[in-house]
């Protein structure tokens, strides 16, 4: 049996009725023959959804076959036996031509009474953003059941919602629960529990092309909503050269922003899991003893438990990765 080394995946691309471009004129990623592109799912285990290998020996081969084969060399022992064969964790980048509904997710518990799934708290990194995009993320004041229906039904809902106008560099943190939405002219990163669960509040009226609007999930969202207000939505960083920086930790997975413009050495070993890792500016070697692994802007690695202690080796003057894995 070959040894394990960093992973790359073929994106699975989903044409989306608000999806863009940007993947492809940005990113480069040829999504054809779609017309357009609102998701790229770069490292997937969800049913009907599975990651194929695109590098090395193991080219060709899904996401859960490796898991079957090496288990805690590839998701960690910590996570083997918390997960067992779910792969906990979702890599996505999202383009939104226009604005997506306005939506929650269930936290854990709902989600597996009610779908046995995982729930959905997830984080958004802004990769591009034309002038004056925005996003929604929580509530502008202190909400109840009472008043968000009657916001909803009367068509105000607009008016109880957190409205944030956003750039590059961005990062916005979203516990199963909050309600939010990704608007017009962003591109992002998202790195999110595994999980595909999602209730539609509402959605502009749209239709799709045989004329039908999408279902609306108003009852099921209701338990789901977090209704509290929160003094800040955004997640505040200081930039730091060499060295990580931490974007985003909660329950299920830890983010880091890492800018380098030297060789730097990254040990995660001791934290028993599985590294997802996002190039954001510039272009990475991963330095490795099978066959080193390069990626450019806009593309992914799975660097399995037991090969944690990697090195990266910036290809431009400098690069900037975010670096995913399941927190302790």
């Amino acid at each position: 049996m070959e040894a394990l080394y960093p992973l790359r995946f073929h994106p699975i691309f989903l044409e989306k009725i608000w999806g863009g471009e940007k993947i492809q004129t940005v990113l480069g990623k040829d999504f054809s023959p779609l017309p357009n592109c609102g998701e790229s799912w770069e490292i997937s285990g969800v049913p009907g959804k599975v990651s194929v290998v695109a590098n090395g020996p193991f080219q060709g081969r899904k996401l859960t076959e490796l898991m079957v084969l090496f288990g805690p060399e590839l998701l960690g022992r910590r996570i083997l036996n918390q997960y067992g064969m779910e792969f906990p964790l979702l890599l996505k980048i999202l383009d939104a031509a226009e604005d997506l509904s306005i939506q929650v997710h269930p936290d854990d518990t709902l989600a597996r009474t009610r779908h046995n799934s995982l729930g959905k708290t997830e984080m958004w990194y802004i990769l591009d953003a034309d002038p004056g995009a925005t996003l929604i993320s929580g509530f502008n004041q202190e909400v109840n059941e009472q008043l968000y229906l009657q916001k909803l039904e009367s068509g105000k809902l607009y008016d109880i919602l957190n409205v944030e106008e956003v750039a590059a560099g961005d990062c916005f943190y979203l516990p199963a629960g909050r309600v939010h939405t990704i608007g017009k002219g962003l591109m992002l990163a998202e790195i999110q529990q595994s999980s595909d669960v999602t209730y539609r509040i509402y959605d502009f009226d749209r239709v799709d092309d045989q004329g039908n609007k999408r279902e609306l999930h108003t009852e099921q969202a209701l338990a789901a909503l977090d209704y509290h207000h929160y003094p800040t939505y955004r997640q505040a960083y200081q930039q730091a050269l060499n060295q990580p920086v931490e974007l985003a930790k909660g329950p299920y997975f830890t983010t880091n922003w890492l800018k380098i413009d030297q060789a730097t050495s990254r040990n995660l070993a001791s934290k028993d899991t599985f590294v997802m890792l996002v190039v954001v500016e510039g272009s990475v070697e991963i330095a490795h003893h099978a066959e080193p692994l390069r990626l450019q802007k806009g593309e992914t690695a799975l660097i399995p438990a037991s090969e944690a202690d990697y090195t990266l080796v910036p290809l431009t003057p400098s690069v900037t990765i975010l670096e995913a894995y399941c927190s302790e």
